[in-house]
């Protein structure tokens, strides 16, 4: 089958395409006919091999495939690797029905980083009605989805961070109330001047290094920074306990991959209501043949794409 296969660890130059041989089912995985592989940074991290799971050559990269069991049935499925392919193998345990109603790219859209921004905000900011909400890359996958969660759940004021105009202004259109462009020098004086003058409740926040020491900054006393990844490939710098305890600030990290079936089967029947009811919009960006790989992580990180990315192995 078609797949893409790393023999080396690198950049956007080691995604080449290979004709590898087809996963053979185990005892707790499925075969999935894949419609669509999902494309996250997180992908990068793998191929750079500075993630925060070990991987070893060769392997085919890909964390969520949408796509087809041999009965017909549709399912999302977090992969573990290996989606980067026409056909993939899934846990059972991380495997879920499409809802009826949902469409596959939507359903991909959900399945990591709807349920990632549903548990940012729900289980480790544990956001409450008329707190202030900051949402770094707002018109990225994740972001996207929690400008729109956290304004369906009443948040006081949404602000959406992101580095484009065009971005900004998506955000706008999602439900953000005010946004920040993240190539400001004072970040967090910004974002402090966005919500009226006095710190925020809530960041979530995935960029590391400078940016999430501006992040920080911008925090009300009881305030929760939610970090989540280190997109500028800097990692956030160390910080003193008692500093978080002066000010009475959170700092959490969170990783979906230690959410339980149970977790995620909760986060996803909510996601596949909101959106079957048109209360919640998956922003879908662009669409890559399989073979295109490189140039869909080199847009990802040159920061130029929207919403959910992802390939399609039939292309």
């Amino acid at each position: 089958m078609r797949a893409i296969q790393l023999e080396r660890f690198g950049g956007p130059e080691v995604l080449e395409q290979a004709n590898v041989p087809e996963p053979t089912p185990i005892p707790g995985k499925v075969l999935i006919e894949v419609t669509a592989a999902g494309i996250n940074y997180a992908d990068i991290h793998r191929v750079a091999d500075d993630y925060l799971a070990d991987q070893e050559l060769p392997f085919v990269p890909g964390q969520e495939v949408v796509g087809t069991l041999a009965d017909g049935s549709r399912v999302v499925s977090l992969v573990r690797g290996g989606g980067y392919a026409e056909r993939a193998l899934g846990a059972e345990d991380l495997t879920f029905q499409v809802a009826d109603g949902i469409r596959d790219m939507d359903a991909l859209a959900l399945m990591l980083q709807g349920t990632t921004a549903w548990h940012l905000l729900r289980t480790s900011a544990k956001l409450e009605a008329g707190e202030t909400v900051v949402v770094f890359a707002g018109a990225g996958g994740v972001g996207s989805t929690a400008v729109q969660l956290a304004r369906l759940w009443r948040a006081g004021r949404v602000i959406a961070v992101a580095s484009t105009d065009v971005k900004r202004e998506l955000a706008r259109s999602l439900g953000a109330d005010a946004v920040v462009d993240s190539g400001s020098p004072d970040l967090a004086e910004e974002l402090i001047d966005a919500n009226g003058g006095r710190g925020v409740d809530v960041v979530l926040e995935m960029t590391g290094g400078d940016v999430f020491r501006a992040a920080l900054e911008s925090l009300a006393p009881f305030g929760r920074l939610v970090h989540y990844g280190a997109a500028s490939r800097t990692m956030a710098p160390a910080i003193e306990p008692r500093e978080l305890m002066s000010t009475c600030t959170a700092v959490v990290g969170f990783w979906l991959m230690q959410c339980t079936r149970a977790m995620l089967e909760e986060s996803l029947d909510d996601l596949w209501s909101m959106t079957a009811r048109g209360d919640l919009r998956p922003l879908i960006g662009d669409i890559y043949p399989l073979s295109d790989a490189r140039r869909a992580h080199e847009d990802l990180r040159a920061r130029s794409t929207i919403g959910k990315l992802a390939l399609d192995p039939t292309r």
